[in-house]
């Protein structure tokens, strides 16, 4: 598939006991920055279970290149975050660049599972209704 199919990139995480407040607030101030910084990410989405245990994050890239632009340094953004959550999964729709999928085997190195479904079959994105 060709490098401008669209990326969705889902994080599943596990809330560490007593930190919902922190990780949201945590959370609340880094959207601010990440829509200034990473003006390819195209949509950022963070939803928790019932029971406040699990947060999954679901961000919507137009390019595998654009991906690469929010993996780049995300681990020195994760440092702090991780003080709050626990990294369970990730999943990555869309076919990932050499530079993501080394960046993907580093994480599933480190126990968390990865799952990449790779061929985009079609559909499109709306940001605004109407």
């Amino acid at each position: 598939m060709a490098m401008t199919d669209p990326i969705v990139f889902i994080s599943r995480n596990r809330i560490k006991p007593g930190k919902v407040d922190d990780f949201r607030k945590h959370y609340r101030d880094s959207v601010p920055l990440t829509q200034a910084n990473k003006p390819d990410t195209v949509v950022q989405l963070a939803y928790e279970n019932q029971d406040a245990t699990q947060v999954d994050i679901v961000r919507v890239f137009p390019s595998a290149e654009a991906l690469d632009l929010q993996l780049q340094g995300a681990d020195d953004r994760s440092k702090k975050t991780y003080e709050f959550i626990e990294p369970v999964s990730v999943e990555i729709y869309g076919t990932p660049s050499d530079y993501a999928l080394g960046m993907m085997k580093k994480v599933a190195g480190s126990g968390i599972v990865v799952s990449i479904h790779p061929q985009f079959i079609g559909g499109f994105m709306r940001l605004k209704s109407g």
